[in-house]
């Protein structure tokens, strides 16, 4: 059971199904799914529908046909605004890595064709990357005369500053095969295995304790950005924290007697 949730810039577009898995579509295929002002502005909704939604235990998000997962910002698509609105319309895509970051839910980018510029970035800002062996993920702004800016954070969150800056300076886009090999890309899968590979990971995740995978998950990334002793102090107390949860009793409860555990998120 899923949950579909489809935004198209054009006309926007929520559809839901009882389930566990929320899925998010920029759905510009004649455009290579790249962002203007309104897909941003979708994608947040999108994402806000997801996070207040109980039911949703994952979110995947993709892009529409077989070209592009996100070919970054939609440039004509921006130009014609004036310089304040333009300057506080790019915060757009500031939050919807916030709103990504601060979900409580993981989150899988389905990458094929291109994730390019603030594509990538959106696909870094995902927990999870799957993606096709024809997938290609650069930065490629310093091409046009700009500079990769708002995905520099994402980009440092996964990969190693000397390579992100590499990418960065060169505008190189690297296969699917090197990005798994930088440690940014979870799995590449041929591209008729995509939506199954896809779908088992969702299924994996939807399947643990929400209330575990969503303290644990921000654990995570706090402790990626403490000083070792302070992160040790704070890992300490939620390792307490979910040790008196229900859902741990049940989880070992459900282990000692051979079956399969049922979640109650508290």
């Amino acid at each position: 059971m899923r949950i579909g949730i489809a935004y198209d810039a054009r006309v926007s577009e929520l559809e839901y199904e009882p389930g566990a898995i929320a899925r998010i579509t920029i759905n510009r295929p004649d455009r290579r799914n790249a962002m203007s002002f309104e897909v941003m502005q979708g994608l947040r909704d999108a994402l806000e529908s997801a996070r207040s939604d109980d039911a949703v235990r994952v979110v995947v998000l993709t892009g529409a046909g077989d070209r592009a997962f996100c070919a970054g910002a939609d440039l004509t698509g921006m130009q014609g605004v004036d310089g304040v609105t333009t300057h506080d319309a790019r915060g757009l895509l500031a939050e919807v890595f916030r709103d990504l970051w601060g979900l409580g839910k993981p989150t899988i980018a389905r990458v094929r064709g291109f994730a390019l510029a603030g594509g990538f970035g959106l696909a870094m800002a995902c927990d999870f990357v799957v993606a096709s062996d024809d997938a290609q993920f650069g930065a490629p702004e310093v091409n046009v005369g700009l500079w990769p800016y708002m995905v520099t954070v994402p980009l440092l969150r996964v990969m190693q500053p000397r390579v992100a800056f590499e990418l960065m300076a060169t505008g190189r886009r690297v296969s699917a095969d090197e990005a798994a090999s930088l440690g940014i890309v979870n799995r590449v899968v041929a591209i008729d295995q995509l939506d199954t590979a896809v779908d088992e990971l969702a299924a994996t995740l939807a399947s643990k304790s929400p209330l575990i995978l969503r303290w644990g998950r921000e654990s995570f990334y706090r402790a990626m950005e403490m000083r070792a002793d302070d992160a040790l102090d704070y890992l300490q107390a939620m390792l307490s924290l979910t040790a008196a949860s229900e859902d741990a009793a049940e989880g070992i409860a459900a282990f000692a007697e051979k079956r399969a555990p049922t979640w109650k998120g508290r």
